[in-house]
């Protein structure tokens, strides 16, 4: 493996640890710390609520830095950081201590989302695939935060859970650090030539309108990933009791080593939906840089519109198919806004602006999660699931104003 493409990987499981980290307490919380501490599902959320905050806030500052001074530098505090603070975390013995340590976790998982695209981008061609491989070792990140964390409650606890991946994160940074020690000159960002010249008259008033939508887009999205990532364990825990059981009681009837209970299960099933669904950033990131993103995006949204208006009331085997539906959707969309930054963002200045990018994105996704919790605690899931089709088709029809050939920033 030649050093750029062992940079690529690093950058990958970047991605994969970022998202893992924001979500074990999802379904530690659906599965294990509501017994273990008394409380209700939407009582837990308001612990995590901060550090979601802190996730979208400080993306902007971690850009920030990463240009003034090192996005490798920042890097690797991102992996060693993040590492030292979920261990930390694993040892808390009350709610607010378990929600200071992932308050700690959100400041430092925002690094990685303005620093590690603005490097994907920055460094090679064929940008709509290397974001869509990107995303889905993120969604990777999703998908086994459910598996692991179920799977750990069952045989060590929800401790471990945290434990664990802090000690991979750790390692995985010193050996960035030594990669980027062997190589320390950062290349220059590649310009981006415009199909576009900055010089028409209506070009001012095109790229406002793209941005506007990418930061509408970006928000109202961000809400919709939210609400079905995070709560999902706690949907297949309500929806899929009757697949779930008979799957428990198949695989004890095996004889097969290890203990498996409703959590590993659930966290099984998840994890299934996750991968399988991530799957659709593959194709949309090819689908971007072959036809652009304005009919690619209203295929994601007319999906999750689809999909999130079948779900209410469905259990079991139609609950299990029409949630893989809006995971399609909610996972397709991801890379289409980081595409459509990156062509209008310039290289110097690319890390800061992928950093608004995510403060929209992330605050957004923060205030998801009080919304998850009255709307469940008052209605139910069918209630949200309704919201979210409306949410989807507020993105449908702001895409199809987007112009057929996107503007980009000259070089």
């Amino acid at each position: 493996m030649n050093r750029d493409s062992l940079h690529f990987l690093f950058l990958n499981i970047g991605h994969f640890l970022d998202h893992l980290f924001m979500l074990i307490f999802a379904t530690a919380a659906a599965l294990a710390l509501s017994r273990e501490w008394g409380l209700t599902y939407g009582e837990l959320l308001g612990y995590a609520t901060p550090g979601f905050f802190a996730f979208g806030l400080c993306a902007y500052p971690a850009g920030w830095i990463a240009d003034k001074w090192s996005r490798h530098g920042m890097m690797c505090v991102f992996f060693i950081g993040i590492g030292l603070a979920s261990v930390a975390t694993g040892f808390a013995r009350t709610p607010l201590q378990i929600g200071i340590g992932l308050f700690v976790i959100g400041v430092l998982a925002a690094i990685y989302h303005p620093v590690g695209l603005a490097m994907v981008t920055q460094r090679w061609r064929n940008t709509g695939l290397r974001i869509a491989v990107n995303g889905v070792w993120g969604n990777l990140g999703v998908a086994c935060a459910a598996l692991l964390t179920g799977y750990l409650i069952d045989n060590s606890g929800w401790r471990a859970a945290f434990i664990a991946p802090g000690i991979v994160s750790i390692v995985v940074g010193l050996a960035y650090a030594a990669l980027c020690n062997s190589d320390p000159v950062e290349k220059p960002a590649t310009a981006v030539t415009a199909p576009m010249s900055a010089q028409a008259p209506d070009y001012k008033a095109m790229l406002l309108r793209v941005s506007g939508i990418v930061f509408l887009t970006t928000a109202v999205s961000s809400v919709i990933f939210q609400a079905t990532t995070f709560a999902l364990p706690k949907i297949f825990d309500e929806r899929l009791q009757g697949i779930v059981g008979r799957s428990v009681s198949l695989l004890e009837s095996l004889g097969l080593p290890g203990r498996v209970d409703l959590a590993t299960m659930v966290g099984w099933f998840a994890f299934v939906v996750f991968v399988v669904a991530s799957m659709a950033q593959l194709v949309v990131g090819m689908l971007l840089d072959r036809i652009g993103p304005r009919r690619v995006f209203m295929g994601a949204a007319a999906i999750q519109v689809a999909f999130f208006a079948l779900m209410a009331g469905l259990k079991d085997g139609w609950a299990l198919a029409v949630a893989l539906g809006f995971m399609l959707g909610a996972f397709g969309q991801i890379p289409i806004n980081d595409y459509m930054v990156g062509r209008l963002a310039t290289g110097p200045a690319r890390a800061r602006v992928y950093g608004v990018r995510y403060v929209v994105s992330f605050t957004a996704l923060a205030a998801a999660l009080p919304l998850i919790a009255f709307i469940y605690e008052q209605w139910g899931f069918d209630t949200l699931f309704r919201v979210l089709a409306g949410a989807s088709l507020v993105i449908l029809i702001a895409v199809a104003f987007l112009p057929r050939k996107m503007p980009a920033v000259p070089a």
